[in-house]
């Protein structure tokens, strides 16, 4: 979760929009099937982002989460081997697949389950548990309190600790990353508004998607943002 109320409202705002757009261009029937479920998986992407943002956001199971995102990875990977083909995703598969692998490790992350980190490997994703499964989960709690901007949890058991220097390096490449494509989409969505405005003074579906890309973009910096 984000500690910040404001800060937690602007990336829940984000990352809702960006699912509105995206569910919109779902509804309108003109995406092919490949591309439906390359939607559909933004549609997800989104709303498990502004989960997250939030305290109840916390409970849900990490492990599951990864794995569901590296699957998403997959599948956009697929899209941009295949070509730029009308069953394919072109050239920027690879950034939804980047998107997605980011997505997958920030569960990780939340869920010490990287190698190497405190706890990895030990607790149950995010769900608590008696003696001392309960224990690990407690320290993978401690863990996500620390990365996503949370105030200093008690921990008697000693399970706090401080997590490899190169997890935190992973944290700060994914937000430049992010933020440099923010500010790239940002700047594609202006400019074809500028061009399209006399053609079509209505937002057009290729002008909402990169909208949408650039919320999202924006709102995955500021998440690993609070994780540094």
């Amino acid at each position: 979760m984000i500690a910040d109320p404001l800060l937690r409202w602007v990336v829940t705002v984000l990352f809702v929009v960006a699912a509105g757009i995206f569910v919109t261009a779902l509804a309108s029937g003109r995406a092919s099937g490949p591309r439906r479920v390359s939607e559909l998986l933004h549609v997800v992407m989104a709303v498990a982002m502004a989960v997250m943002a939030w305290p109840w956001g916390l409970g849900v199971p990490n492990a599951a989460g990864m794995v569901f995102f590296l699957l998403a990875t997959g599948w956009f990977l697929l899209r941009g081997a295949c070509g730029s083909g009308a069953m394919c995703g072109g050239p920027i598969a690879w950034y939804h697949a980047a998107m997605m692998a980011a997505m997958a490790w920030m569960y990780a992350v939340m869920g010490a389950l990287v190698p190497g980190q405190h706890g990895s490997g030990h607790h149950g994703g995010g769900q608590h548990g008696g003696g001392q499964h309960g224990e690990h989960a407690m320290a993978g709690e401690h863990a996500m309190a620390g990365h996503l901007g949370m105030g200093a949890m008690p921990d008697p058991a000693g399970a706090a600790a401080a997590d490899p220097g190169w997890i935190t390096g992973v944290n700060w490449f994914w937000t430049g990353f992010f933020a440099v494509a923010a500010v790239i989409l940002a700047y594609r969505y202006f400019d074809g508004r500028r061009q399209h405005r006399s053609a079509a003074p209505e937002l057009s579906a290729d002008d909402a998607g990169v909208l949408g890309q650039a919320m999202m973009a924006a709102g995955m910096a500021i998440m690993f943002a609070v994780m540094l």
